[in-house]
């Protein structure tokens, strides 16, 4: 059985900010986004363009973890790790 891997993601809006989100598969949550659908964020934002994808993680759970602490990063940081500058 193939075992599932999930990414931290981030996402810019038209507007320029930022969503964080996890998935198992990148492409297709933004598509879903763009679509009007998931989070209200994305809905009310306009359409989101990924600019980054972590590393894969093993459980919902790690990944859970990462995605809390990005989300409390600041901008400018987040931007370093988007730029890669960051871990």
């Amino acid at each position: 059985m193939r075992q599932v891997e999930w990414h931290v993601y981030i996402a810019q809006a038209r507007t320029g900010r930022y969503y964080t989100g996890i998935t198992t598969d990148t492409g297709k949550r933004i598509q879903t986004h763009n679509k009007g659908k998931g989070a209200k964020f994305a809905h009310d934002q306009g359409n989101l363009t990924l600019v980054y994808e972590s590393t894969p993680f093993k459980t919902k759970s790690e990944v859970r973890k990462r995605e809390i602490q990005i989300k409390g990063w600041t901008r400018e940081k987040k931007e370093k790790l988007i730029r890669g500058e960051w871990k």
